[in-house]
């Protein structure tokens, strides 16, 4: 099973910058543990979901040529908590991006509260320099990543 953190983009601005939606809701299982009585949004997902949002922004720059996998959270600074009912928006920018790797910066917002400031660096694994091989098919861009972008980019389609 893949896990989708993020529900959809509000803007996509292809090799630049993206902002995503979160709606953090009691339904999601993992609040009910995390914590009982008071249940919160891991920090931990908030990072993915910040690596989603900043993955496919990488990955789409290249035109989904590579895979991009999370190799480094450089820096990730929580300020407060996400609790059920709560809408996150989560902004990510590429900061740089090379054949090997790409580094992002981006902030998540609970409207004008911040709630985090996440750094993340991207490995291109089949330009990695170890020289490792990895399946041909692209297993980290799957068609559930790819419909998140519907209406912001262009795909084309099989014929």
């Amino acid at each position: 099973m893949r896990w989708i953190w993020i529900d959809k983009f509000l803007e996509f601005n292809s090799g630049q910058s993206a902002v995503a939606l979160k709606n953090v809701t009691l339904a999601e299982e993992h609040l009910h543990d995390h914590f009982p009585g008071f249940p919160i949004m891991p920090e931990c997902l908030m990072i993915e979901a910040m690596a989603q949002t900043a993955g496919i922004l990488v990955g789409e720059a290249r035109k989904f040529e590579e895979k991009v996998i999370l190799a480094k959270v450089k820096k990730a600074v929580f300020h407060h908590y996400v609790r059920p009912g709560d809408t996150i928006i989560l902004k990510a920018e590429i900061e740089s991006i090379a054949p090997e790797a790409a580094s992002t910066v981006g902030e998540i917002r609970r409207g004008d509260e911040l709630i985090a400031q996440i750094s993340l660096m991207f490995s291109h694994i089949d330009n990695n320099l170890a020289g490792k091989k990895f399946p041909e098919e692209n297993f980290v861009f799957t068609d559930m990543f790819n419909s998140l972008l519907t209406g912001f980019v262009e795909t084309e389609t099989a014929e």
